[in-house]
C-alpha cells in the first residue's frame, strides 16, 4: 500500500491574471471617458450651468390662495377631545379669487356643518385627514361651482 501525499493545491492549474487586468484597466479607461464627456459637455445631462439658467421656472400665474376664518368646532362628550380648531385656505383660479371672497361665509357653514355631523372617531383618526380632505373640497367646489377652486389647504387641524 503506498499512500500519495499529493496536494490538491499543487495538481490545479493556476489561473492566468490576464484577462482580470485587462477588464480593471477597460474600465478605468471607459470610466474616465464617460467622466470626460459628461464634464465637457459632449453628452447632456453634464455640469453645464447654462443649461440650468435656460430651464428655469417662469413666474407663477393663475393661482391665488383665499384663506378662510378658523373654525372651532365643540366634540361630543364621548371625544377624547373637547374641541377642534380649524382653519383652511382654497386654492383658486386667480380669475375667480373675488367671487370666491364673496362666498366666504357660504364656505364656512358648509364646513362648518360637515365638521359637526362627522362622527368624533373620524375626526380623532389621523388617517381620515385625506378622506375628510376629499369630502370638504368636494362640498366648497358645490357652493362655489366648478372650475373655480383647485384645492383644499389645511393649515390648522388641531384636537384639544
Amino acid at each position: 500500500m503506498a499512500t500519495t501525499d499529493t496536494n490538491p493545491e499543487e495538481t490545479a492549474p493556476q489561473r492566468s491574471r490576464k484577462p482580470l487586468l485587462i477588464g480593471l484597466i477597460l474600465a478605468i479607461l471607459l470610466g474616465g471617458g464617460g467622466f470626460y464627456a459628461t464634464w465637457s459637455g459632449l453628452v447632456p445631462g453634464g455640469g453645464d450651468e447654462s443649461a440650468a439658467a435656460e430651464k428655469a421656472p417662469g413666474p407663477l400665474t393663475g393661482v391665488a390662495f383665499v384663506p378662510l376664518e378658523t373654525l372651532v368646532i365643540s366634540l361630543g362628550p364621548d371625544s377624547r377631545s373637547g374641541h377642534l380648531r380649524f382653519s383652511a385656505q382654497v386654492e383658486v383660479v386667480d380669475s375667480a379669487q373675488d367671487d370666491v371672497a364673496l362666498l366666504a361665509p357660504r364656505i364656512l357653514d358648509v364646513l362648518n356643518s360637515y365638521l359637526r355631523a362627522i362622527d368624533t372617531a373620524d375626526i380623532e383618526n389621523p388617517a381620515a385627514m385625506a378622506r375628510l380632505r376629499a369630502q370638504m373640497l368636494r362640498r366648497i367646489q358645490i357652493v362655489t361651482g366648478e372650475g373655480r377652486v383647485r384645492d383644499l389647504l389645511i393649515t390648522e387641524f388641531v384636537l384639544n
